[in-house]
């Protein structure tokens, strides 16, 4: 995995949309750690924030998309999530609508709100602003508090 955060980190603003795309998605992956290496380096905070949310952002549309192929054993599958964890995901979009997508950048969880949203077919348009709200919030804030300690 060190090879892989090394990688991404010197390729820059492209491995920073990279993996935050790859951690939009269902898979398992951390683009916290490339984003403040990338920070250490001298990247501008301002390209890191808005490639990261962009990239990151997709991600969850990807997610979305997943979700509108409708059928709860794929979705079981490519989440590797119990039944239970997807109803529980089901139910909160259901219940909170388009606005848990504010919550898509959480992990696991977030994946699987995102899913549910494609799933529930909440207003796309709607879905795509929560989710880049909720992720900009997320990247301004570890940006925030790395220039902050550092």
């Amino acid at each position: 995995m060190d090879t892989v955060l090394q990688f991404l980190s010197d390729y820059g603003l492209w491995g920073m949309f990279l993996s935050s795309l790859l951690a939009g998605t269902v898979l398992p992956f951390s683009s916290e750690v490339v984003m403040l290496a990338l920070a250490a380096a001298g990247v501008s905070p301002v390209a890191l924030l808005v490639t990261a949310t962009l990239g990151n952002t997709l991600g969850g549309v990807i997610n979305y998309w997943i979700g509108t192929l409708g059928k709860e054993e794929w979705l079981m599958r490519y989440l590797r999530t119990s039944p239970e964890r997807l109803q529980r995901g089901i139910g909160y979009a259901h219940r909170y609508g388009y606005w848990s997508g504010l919550l898509a950048w959480v992990p696991i969880l977030g994946s699987v709100i995102s899913v549910a949203l494609g799933y529930l077919r909440v207003n796309f348009p709607a879905c795509l602003t929560t989710f880049v709200v909720g992720k900009f919030t997320r990247y301004i804030i570890l940006m925030g508090s790395y220039h902050l300690f550092t």
